[in-house]
């Protein structure tokens, strides 16, 4: 079984899957397979540079992220071309982790994604798990882990899938607005549903 994990930007996705982890549960981020598709060589960062000029590269060659993420946040069409370009690499390379994920022979995986719902990496899971805060923690957690002004993180959150929309799609949703033990208390008693589903070759319990 596969369980999508998602949430929008600076939700605590990562503390929730490395929480998974120490339970023994594996996973695949959708994030770390976005960057390794636009590494120098890949044909995706030459159809970048190809587009936007060397204003999109480093000194060194690399993605230029914070340069790219102006571009496309600011022009909708650009983000849509770029997601064009990258999104189907990204996918193919997801299926190709979890598919070793699997074989190792953990009762279930998690595939860590922010654009879960919105590139169609829902397709992928049996159950899809929300990380929640609320947007006012978003924004300040962007800001100082990004470094950018608030304005900029309120662009980035506001391109991400509204809240109340991400959260009506959820199988499970986690709060992420408490302590650390309110935070595994949670993942634990989700860990324990999801081996429940795993060893009855279900999605869902009745």
């Amino acid at each position: 079984m596969i369980i999508g994990l998602t949430g929008g930007i600076a939700s605590g996705k990562s503390t929730v899957a490395r929480a998974f982890e120490r339970l023994g549960i594996p996973w695949v981020d959708a994030d770390d397979v976005a960057r390794e598709v636009v590494e120098p060589g890949e044909p995706a960062l030459a159809e970048i540079v190809e587009r936007f000029g060397d204003r999109a590269l480093n000194e060194d060659g690399s993605l230029n992220r914070r340069a790219l993420r102006e571009i496309v946040f600011a022009d909708a069409d650009e983000r849509r071309w770029l997601e064009s370009v990258t999104h189907p690499r990204i996918r193919q390379r997801l299926v190709a982790k979890l598919e070793r994920l699997q074989a190792g022979g953990a009762p279930y995986v998690l595939l860590v994604s922010p654009l879960l719902f919105e590139s169609g990496q829902a397709e992928m899971v049996d159950r899809s798990l929300v990380i929640d805060v609320p947007e006012a923690v978003q924004i300040a957690r962007t800001a100082a882990r990004d470094d950018v002004d608030e304005s900029q993180a309120r662009a980035i959150v506001a391109a991400q899938m509204p809240r109340a929309e991400r959260l009506s799609r959820a199988d499970d949703v986690i709060d992420n607005g408490g302590d650390e033990t309110a935070l595994e208390a949670q993942v634990e008693r989700l860990d324990q549903q999801y081996r429940r589903l795993s060893s009855t070759g279900l999605s869902s319990l009745e």
